[in-house]
This record gives C-alpha cells, sequence and structure tokens, in this order.
C-alpha cells in the first residue's frame, strides 16, 4: 500500500475521525537494566483496563532516559518530533524483537504519518496547552497509529510503561510527577548478587563492555538503589518498589498486589508475559526457549566465584537493606 495512495488515504481519514482520546496517567517501571522491567510490562500487557506501551518507552530527549524538555511556546510540530518514537518504524518494517537475535517475532502495524496526524488533530481541538496536554495527544496518537493493537477498547485505569534508569535522575522524576500528578513509579529492586551476571551477560551477548569492571557496574547498581531511597522519600505512596524475586517465585501475589494498588480488576493475563497478548519468550542473558516466568533467574549467583561475591556484598550489602527495608510486603 502506497505513502499516497487512495486506500491509506480512507484508511487515515477513518482513524482521524474516530479518535479515541488515552489520556489516563501513566504507571512507570523504572529501575537499572537487567532487573525485571521488561518482564513486568509485558505482565501488563492486554490486561483490559490497561493501555500497555508494547516496547520500552522512548520519548525521551535528547536520550530515552531523559525525561524532555517541552517549551509551550514551540510549535505542535516540534512537540511531536521531540517525543516520536522511531522505534516504531523498524518494528512495522521488520516486525517486533525483544533482542536483534530473538528467535520470535510479532507483527507491529502502525503508521508514523497516521500518529502526525491524530497528534496534531488531538492537540489543535484544545483551547490552551499544559505539558499534560501534549503528553495525552501524543499517547492519543500513539495508540491511534498502532493499528493491530489487540487491546484498544475499553474504559482503562493506566498507561502502563517501562523505561530503564529514567527513575535514577531526581530531576527526571521531578518532571514526570509535575506532568502526571496522578502517576504511579514502580521500581523492581535486585538481589545484585543475581543482577550483575545477568547484566555482564547481557552485554557480552550484545557485544559491549559496560560490565565488564565490577566497581564499574557494581557503582551503576548503587547509584539505581540510592535513587530508590531518594524517590521514596519523596514521594511516599506514588513510588512503589517490588522485589525481582518476589516476582519470580512469589508472582500471583505480586501482580494481586499491584492491581489493588492500581485499583483494577485482578485479571488471569497478569500471570502471563505477553507482547500483544501473545506469550513471549523471556528477555534473558542465559539460553532459553521456552516463554513464562524464568525461575532459574533467582540462581545466578551460582556462576560467580567467590571473590567476585565477596565484592559484591562489600560494595552493595548495607545499601541492599536499606532498600529492602521499603519493598512492598505481600
Amino acid at each position: 500500500m502506497r505513502e499516497n495512495g487512495p486506500h491509506l488515504k480512507a484508511l487515515h481519514q477513518i482513524c482521524l475521525d474516530n479518535i479515541i482520546p488515552v489520556t489516563e496517567p501513566i504507571a512507570l517501571i523504572s529501575q537499572i537494566q537487567r532487573s525485571g522491567g521488561s518482564l513486568l510490562s509485558q505482565l501488563f500487557d492486554g490486561h483490559p483496563q490497561l493501555h500497555a506501551h508494547p516496547h520500552e518507552l522512548k520519548t525521551g530527549h535528547p536520550k530515552k532516559y531523559i525525561w524532555p524538555r517541552i517549551d509551550l511556546n514551540d510549535r505542535p510540530e516540534r512537540w511531536f518530533s521531540i517525543l516520536f518514537e522511531e522505534s516504531v518504524i523498524r518494528h512495522f518494517k521488520n516486525g517486533y524483537k525483544k533482542e536483534p537475535t530473538s528467535n520470535e517475532t510479532f507483527p507491529f502495524i502502525f503508521l508514523a504519518s497516521l500518529q502526525k496526524k491524530i497528534f496534531l488533530k488531538h492537540i489543535n481541538s484544545g483551547e490552551s496547552q499544559s505539558i499534560r496536554n501534549i503528553f495525552d495527544a501524543y499517547m492519543t496518537s500513539y495508540f491511534g497509529a498502532w493499528l493491530n493493537n489487540q487491546n484498544f477498547q475499553g474504559p482503562k485505569k493506566f498507561i502502563t510503561a517501562f523505561t530503564p534508569r529514567l527513575a535514577m535522575k531526581a530531576s527526571n522524576m521531578e518532571s514526570f510527577f509535575n506532568t502526571y500528578p496522578d502517576g504511579l513509579l514502580i521500581s523492581i529492586l535486585r538481589n545484585p548478587n543475581n543482577w550483575y551476571p545477568s547484566a555482564y551477560r547481557h552485554n557480552v551477548k550484545i557485544k559491549k563492555d559496560k560490565y565488564s569492571d565490577i566497581p564499574n557496574a557494581l557503582g551503576q547498581w548503587c547509584e539505581c538503589a540510592r535513587a530508590m531511597l531518594r524517590n521514596k522519600a519523596k514521594y511516599g505512596g506514588r513510588i512503589c518498589i517490588i522485589r525481582f524475586e518476589h516476582l519470580i517465585s512469589d508472582l500471583e501475589s505480586v501482580m494481586r498486589f499491584l492491581a489493588e494498588l492500581m485499583n483494577i480488576e485482578f485479571d488471569p493475563i497478569l500471570l502471563t508475559p505477553t507482547f500483544n497478548k501473545a506469550p513471549i519468550t523471556a528477555n534473558t542473558s542465559f539460553n532459553l526457549e521456552t516463554s513464562g516466568i524464568v525461575k532459574g533467574t533467582l540462581s545466578r549467583h551460582e556462576t560467580l566465584a567467590a571473590d567476585e561475591l565477596k565484592i559484591i556484598n562489600e560494595m552493595t550489602g548495607g545499601l541492599y537493606q536499606q532498600v529492602l527495608a521499603l519493598t512492598a510486603r505481600f
């Protein structure tokens, strides 16, 4: 179907004539990578009371982990260019894969040209603008242009979205809650003994050298842990910290707790990681061919040498216990 073909123009017009506003607050999942953010995002996918963003949320600017600065004096076209997620073009052309090496590919039918039209129509329909209005227009355009979304209809309570590291900067959290005072931050705390081997192997797998130095890698883990303490102290009940180990070993209790926190009904789909309601294989650094929850993530520490475990415990032990005391109880 050509971009300027009559059938595509007709499809655009149908969508523009039937815009469904997406104005719910965001329940943001954010912490350091390799801590279960993708998993939790996939568990929320398909719940009938949620708009689940299907990839990492990349509205950040100039990097995905920096909350974008929006100037209300700019033109709407500029607002859209800042927020636009270029990954939708790649996923539309090639299908969605969690990792480039994955054997699973999911169709993702998304029209970027339609998204911009929806955004501009929605934004121009208001008499005055605010940062929240701009984000509402963007989310309306995103979900409106995702044509094979299996969970678009029906009343929703939250938009769920995952962006690693976004919650680690205080300025990001201030901007997020200024935009979404009714929003929620969910951060996942993973035991550093299991986090480090996962982070290291993942970076080796994608041919990067980010975590080869243990003290440097653990410094980043500690930065994330301190951010959890800071965020919880400042924003209180709008911050939920859950343990990765609970998410794996006591999944139903965790998801029932989160459903109650978000005022949504518990649904069995919360127990199965999916992409657009289709079961999806876990995003793990270790060999895996099946979908669902991977219990082996709780024993990654067994791959470490004794001296490595000693370094990890010396650098993170006290901080880990401080954050552990703030995690949700079930």
